[in-house]
């Protein structure tokens, strides 16, 4: 009797998880119909929204390599130098000279294509590079899928110049993503190929180029090298070749976001998004439209939250399609959603002996970009071989020491209804009843936080600097809440952050300056040198 009760409890047991399984499952794909797909048009695309990861991570590494990195150098020793391929056949008189110094030839004896073999990443471990990148507080990573230069860093059915054919002999864009997705990181390949048509060319940003002289001796010597280094205009057949290729990125690897970089020909030769583009460049600019379209009704499909940039001042797509993004950027107002990505010396690939920034000046910049509604995608440009340079290792572990002790006034957070104050160099996030007062030059005195002018004693809870375990003094005054540092600022340098815990939410969503051409207005243009 008892065995016959047991094994009824058994079977209503199955039944019943049974059910809980259809109906999670049936939940899960009702999730997915009952989202609106986005119709194809930029009008639907400019009401996407952006994803809480993506608010919530704001620290993010970029990670320029390709078989540029084993050049690492660059004329005058600053700059981009990612970009050097194209600058051998440029600008030949310096850098030709250097390629018979260095490897025995110049072009078209030797050429870019040349040095792919040098890239070989013996020394690269995906996994380390995940977990210190996990450790340092990093939430998500953006590799180069493909630079200007044409070499995709994937297993490429498409492009038969790709990392597993030759270099490295291996998918480092699949093998990465593997690792920091069991860091719990989120991954996004970047795709740059929308200058490719000029970068070898003997005109940049325009329609129809052709072949620098040296270039097309070198395809004429090795014909297969032309799917390298061409093609040289927009044509239809290359337009369709560059959506592909992201469609490949798609579906093999699932980006949480797509990275493209900023597209010039969109407003170069003739070409203007205000009055029209030329027939070659519509078709680009309707086809772009079409793969964020893609890109996005994918996430929907897969109940994944993505997203996409819109880099430039003069932006690849309308505005709210995506966040803004611009290298180096430094917003001076909480503008919409940006990004900055940025450097910690002056090239973004490998360059021996780059000048880079100090840590405080690194730190600085990070949380005015987080104060002011960005994310911080920093950069590193490992060497061809797959180890990170000593300069750029050091400044990674230290934002990370940082981050550890100032981290609750990073993540999460949200912009305050002022994003800085002059007197005392400070910056403002938020985090629900919270307000973070991050001082940016050593706190060695009081002062004033003018935004809390008319606030009341009641209005606050308690104030504490993170890192430290001293009391902090504070008293409200006339002009606004006085905070007195503790002689002892604790574990943290280059920046202090003081948490003030109050009684109501502290995010305002209606102070961003909507206004996007002036939001840019009055932001650097690209200093090369970094600084």
């Amino acid at each position: 009797m008892k065995k016959h009760i047991f094994y009824n409890f058994l079977v209503l047991v199955f039944f019943i998880t049974m059910s809980s399984c259809k109906i999670k499952q049936e939940s899960k794909t009702n999730v997915s119909e009952t989202k609106t797909h986005y119709d194809g048009s930029w009008e639907a695309l400019q009401k996407m929204p952006v994803p809480n990861w993506f608010n919530d991570d704001k620290i993010g590494l970029f990670i320029h390599w390709g078989p540029y990195s084993a050049i690492g150098y660059k004329k005058e020793g600053r700059g981009y130098a990612e970009h050097v391929p194209k600058h051998i056949y440029e600008q030949k008189e310096h850098y030709y000279p250097y390629l018979e110094k260095r490897w025995g030839a110049a072009p078209p004896d030797f050429g870019y294509k040349d040095i792919i073999p040098e890239f070989k990443a013996e020394k690269w471990n995906p996994d380390e590079w995940a977990s210190l990148f996990a450790e340092v507080g990093i939430k998500y990573v953006v590799l180069t899928a493909e630079h200007h230069d044409g070499f995709s860093n994937w297993d490429s059915k498409i492009n038969p110049w790709n990392s597993v054919n030759m270099g490295p002999k291996r998918d480092l864009v699949g093998d990465l993503g593997k690792a920091v997705r069991k860091q719990g990181l989120k991954y996004a390949p970047s795709y740059h190929r929308e200058r490719h048509t000029g970068f070898f060319a003997k005109e940049k940003y325009v329609v129809h180029s052709e072949p620098r002289p040296d270039i097309a001796e070198e395809i004429k010597r090795m014909p297969e090298a032309a799917s390298l280094y061409g093609p040289f205009d927009y044509s239809k057949e290359f337009v369709d070749d560059y959506v592909a290729r992201w469609k490949e990125i798609q579906d093999k690897y699932h980006p949480d976001f797509l990275w493209i970089d900023d597209v010039p020909i969109f407003t170069r030769d003739g070409n203007n998004p205000k009055t029209g583009f030329k027939p070659e460049i519509q078709y680009f600019h309707d086809q772009c439209r079409s793969m964020i379209t893609d890109f996005m009704n994918n996430g929907l499909d897969r109940n994944q939250a993505v997203y996409v940039n819109n880099k430039g001042a003069n932006r690849n797509w309308p505005d709210g399609v995506g966040c803004l993004e611009k290298d180096n950027l430094k917003l001076k107002v909480i503008g919409p959603k940006f990004q900055s990505c940025t450097t910690f010396g002056t090239s973004f690939g490998y360059l021996e002996n780059d000048k880079y920034k100090s840590m405080k000046n690194i730190i600085k910049e990070m949380v005015e970009v987080v104060s002011r509604n960005g994310n911080f995608l920093v950069n590193i440009g490992p060497k061809a071989d797959g180890t990170i340079p000593d300069e750029q290792m050091t400044r990674l572990r230290e934002m990370g020491n940082w981050l550890k002790i100032n981290g609750d006034a990073i993540y999460g957070t949200r912009y305050w209804k002022e994003s800085d104050q002059k007197e005392g160099h400070i910056a403002f996030t938020t985090k629900g009843n919270s307000l973070f007062s991050i001082a940016l030059e050593k706190p060695v005195k009081s002062f004033v936080i003018k935004g809390t002018k008319g606030w009341t004693k009641s209005n606050i809870k308690s104030v504490a600097l993170l890192g430290s375990d001293d009391a902090v003094l504070w008293e409200m005054t006339n002009e606004g809440v006085k905070i007195t540092p503790p002689k002892n600022l604790g574990k943290s340098n280059y920046a202090w952050s003081f948490k003030i815990l109050t009684d109501s939410n502290q995010f305002h969503p209606n102070v961003i300056e909507a206004d996007v051409d002036k939001v840019f207005k009055g932001t650097k243009k690209v200093d090369v040198n970094g600084f």
